[in-house]
């Protein structure tokens, strides 16, 4: 981030919450605080499941302004249009599944079940806050002062396509599908060879939402991606509707080996693509980046055109739409996943990590990934 821009977004991030916390009562501020070395500040989802903090549904319809000014000061204004829908998508997907799925809540799809948790003094120089809910999860960290940290930050899409009135559809992370398909058909066919390294893709984010993540990790199965296992069924339902989709999938150990987070990016290199699939990705690369204030982007855009020859994209899956795929761009600390392979390949997930960087980067972090 450019310094003076980081500064003066962690001041206005500062005075927004402080603004929120003297409008609660002392349980809802309970709820929403946590010192600043609770391990809960490394742990995030995109599960519907509990987030951890104080949810929506447990505030004014004045203090969620509160929250959604928050959010736009983070956010660009794309980004946070895009999460805006997202959050709505739930009564899409509720309405999809037929008003019935619970996930043990008394709502499983809810658009006020999305939770803020701040960690720290907002009055200090050294604090973070964490928003999320179903398909939507945001860090940021501040230190001295300034926002230091802007990932993990992940953004789903359940239906990832929608139908509106008239001739369009509602499709929230589309340029994040096409235009790194565009990308695949650019390129020869000895390029193509080099990213194309499955032609099964995962049925989810092989990083999923680890704190930290290592040599060889792929996808965690559906039902140990939430903060507990179920106890009435639901577990084991979850269990056989990823044993079911890993089926359909024709997933094997030999496509775990071929796409499993390694040290060593995977794919191509772009210093091998040529300027027209550079070009590509750069555009790829703002569907994650611009997602953040105008202000933070920059920095991270400078970061990643010093890196960009060092940046490795693959590719697995189908390559034409409707097929189910998955991408990775990887390289100098940067990691960005997407995947669209559930519901009949209409349930995207994408995140952008910064595998140096997330959660601030700090001792803390490393600790709990050791010890934990």
């Amino acid at each position: 981030m450019t310094q003076p821009a980081a500064e003066h977004l962690a001041t206005e991030m500062s005075a927004i919450v402080g603004e929120l916390i003297g409008t609660l009562s002392p349980d809802a501020q309970a709820a929403l605080r946590f010192d600043t070395n609770d391990g809960e500040r490394l742990k995030w989802f995109y599960t519907p499941t509990l987030h951890g903090g104080l949810p929506l549904s447990e505030m004014t319809s004045s203090q969620h302004r509160i929250v959604h000014r928050l959010l736009a000061t983070a956010l660009s204004t794309p980004g946070h249009t895009t999460v805006s829908t997202i959050m709505g998508l739930e009564n899409v997907l509720d309405r999809v599944e037929g008003f019935k799925v619970s996930y043990g809540r008394e709502r499983g799809r809810d658009p006020l079940l999305y939770w803020l948790a701040v960690f720290g003094d907002p009055a200090s120089a050294d604090w973070s806050w964490r928003f999320g809910g179903h398909h939507v999860s945001l860090h940021f960290t501040i230190r001295d002062g300034s926002v230091a940290s802007t990932t993990p930050l992940f953004l789903g899409a359940d239906p990832a396509s929608s139908a509106l009135l008239g001739p369009h559809l509602l499709r929230p992370l589309a340029g994040a599908e096409d235009l790194a398909r565009e990308l695949l058909h650019s390129l020869d066919a000895t390029a193509r060879a080099a990213v194309h390294l499955s032609p099964n893709a995962p049925v989810d984010l092989m990083g999923a939402n680890r704190t930290r993540l290592s040599e060889g990790d792929g996808v965690v199965p559906l039902n140990e991606i939430w903060r507990g296992r179920f106890e009435d069924g639901t577990d084991e339902f979850l269990a056989r509707v990823h044993d079911a989709a890993v089926a359909k999938a024709n997933w094997s150990q030999h496509d775990h080996h071929a796409l499993a987070m390694s040290a060593t990016p995977k794919g191509a290199p772009v210093a091998q693509l040529g300027a027209t699939q550079t070009d590509l990705l750069r555009r790829l690369l703002g569907t994650y980046l611009d997602r953040i204030a105008p202000g933070l982007a920059d920095s991270q855009w400078q970061r990643a055109e010093q890196h960009l020859n060092d940046l490795h994209f693959l590719w697995a899956g189908g390559s034409e739409s409707g097929e189910p795929h998955y991408y990775r761009v990887e390289g100098g600390g940067l990691l960005i996943e997407y995947d669209n392979t559930q519901r009949d390949v209409n349930h995207v997930h994408t995140v952008w990590r910064d595998l140096t960087m997330d959660f601030g980067g700090d001792p803390l972090a490393q600790h709990y990934h050791d010890e934990h």
